[in-house]
């Protein structure tokens, strides 16, 4: 990426789906590399390893709403990921709700994702916390002129020059189920994943002063 855009600089354009369909694919972590906690320690683990690792890829995914007014009850799923692998917590375990608490709240890992502003709402409402501790990435490009809705996929595109595909039928799937299937998997571990990656292609002086509170 280029340096800071001035105020004056004109706007920049995130590339389309279809630009970044012809670079080369991202290649994200596979599904060993995936762990799915299930029992307190299980869970207890997999929050020493993330605070231990001081950063995180994260993002959050929850069962999507088809009627109108429905209120969503998500998040399901909460992803961390690290540089060699990712954490799927589903928030259907009373274990995984009191890892969650800590981790959230945590000054002691920076959580960076994109489009963040919902599931702070969405994890008050579910946990009755406020997330500490949390970069959305989308700040940064719009600092370098793009747009607010830049996103993971023209993101990878744009510092990686890879292509990141996202699949409007997994994004859509029920994130509840008690057994996620394997792309379900793949994907959550995947955004949160590249997120991690962008992060550590950025220059470090186009980043905020951290820590972040």
């Amino acid at each position: 990426m280029n340096g800071p855009a001035s105020p004056k600089a004109s706007r920049r354009i995130a590339p389309s789906k279809a630009e970044t369909d012809l670079l080369e694919p991202f290649v994200g972590l596979g599904l060993a590399q995936i762990l799915v906690p299930r029992t307190a320690a299980e869970f207890a683990a997999a929050s020493d390893e993330i605070l231990a690792a001081g950063v995180a890829g994260f993002d959050t995914e929850a069962r999507p709403t088809f009627r109108p007014g429905e209120v969503s009850d998500g998040p399901h799923i909460v992803q961390f990921a690290l540089p060699s692998r990712a954490f799927i917590f589903q928030l259907r375990h009373e274990a995984s709700q009191e890892a969650l608490r800590h981790l959230l709240q945590s000054t002691a890992v920076l959580k960076v994702g994109f489009g963040l502003q919902s599931d702070h709402g969405q994890i008050h409402a579910k946990l009755g916390i406020q997330i500490a501790a949390v970069l959305d990435l989308n700040t940064i490009f719009r600092k370098q002129g793009y747009n607010s809705s830049m996103g993971v996929r023209a993101a990878v595109g744009v510092v990686l020059g890879q292509n990141f595909h996202k699949s409007k039928k997994i994004t859509t799937s029920n994130w509840a189920m008690p057994q996620l299937s394997e792309r379900q998997l793949l994907y959550a571990a995947n955004d949160a994943y590249a997120a991690l990656k962008v992060l550590e292609a950025l220059p470090p002086q186009q980043l905020p002063r951290l820590p972040l509170s």
